[in-house]
């Protein structure tokens, strides 16, 4: 297996799993490019990265969920590097519960915030739309590439939300698996049925992975 000099753009880049499909695709001698909000922490991982494998690692601060934005980094991932052999739509809001509010627990439905929904919805689905749009097209045009979606077993199954229970605390309190990640997820496979046909004839390929919960 050897990935050498293949351009690996993955999105959510410097994240709890970024950062690992990053690492595991320079190994095979792949040269990832990291998409995230950050300029400084990416230069930092780059190096890194860089160091570990002696490659040239490295990223661009993006917002994924801006149109613009992503038209912007495509082609200046273009110029650098000449093509974009695939795309890893990684990028994802990571839940978190309000703790700011001891009269309720927004993670759950009945009070979850409509602003988390839309900003969920924009990272984790739209975004990911938007760099198929502009990276897919560019696989298309070289006839070849692939897109590497990052589900989740919760978007093919429902959350058990007793892995998340905690001892003497009311139900109201208790936190769950907020709504938007199912959602996201579902979706995220939906794109990549639509995606996986889409460029077929162009050698685009598209699959998404269903990893269960990872230990943070």
């Amino acid at each position: 297996f050897n990935l050498s000099n293949m351009v690996v753009v993955i999105t959510g880049g410097i994240g709890f799993l970024g950062k690992q499909h990053a690492d595991a695709i320079a190994s095979f001698g792949g040269i990832p490019v990291l998409l995230d909000l950050s300029q400084k922490i990416i230069d930092e991982f780059s190096k890194e990265l860089s160091e570990k494998y002696n490659l040239k690692i490295k990223g661009f601060e993006v917002d994924i969920t801006n149109e613009n934005d992503v038209a912007r980094i495509c082609s200046n991932i273009i110029d650098s590097f000449g093509k974009v052999d695939v795309l890893i739509n990684n990028a994802a809001n990571n839940p978190k519960v309000d703790a700011s509010n001891l009269l309720k627990n927004t993670s759950r439905l009945e009070h979850f915030p409509l602003d988390i929904w839309n900003q969920d919805i924009a990272v984790g689905l739209t975004g990911a739309f938007l760099c198929a749009k502009y990276f897919g097209y560019e696989m298309a045009r070289a006839k070849k590439g692939n897109i590497i979606n990052i589900s989740s077993d919760l978007g093919i199954i429902a959350p058990n939300q007793n892995l998340y229970k905690q001892n003497n605390v009311v139900t109201s309190m208790q936190n769950v698996k907020p709504i938007s990640y199912s959602v996201v997820k579902s979706g995220l496979i939906g794109l990549t049925r639509y995606l996986a046909t889409y460029w077929a004839d162009r050698g685009v390929r598209c699959n998404a992975i269903c990893p269960g919960g990872v230990f943070n």
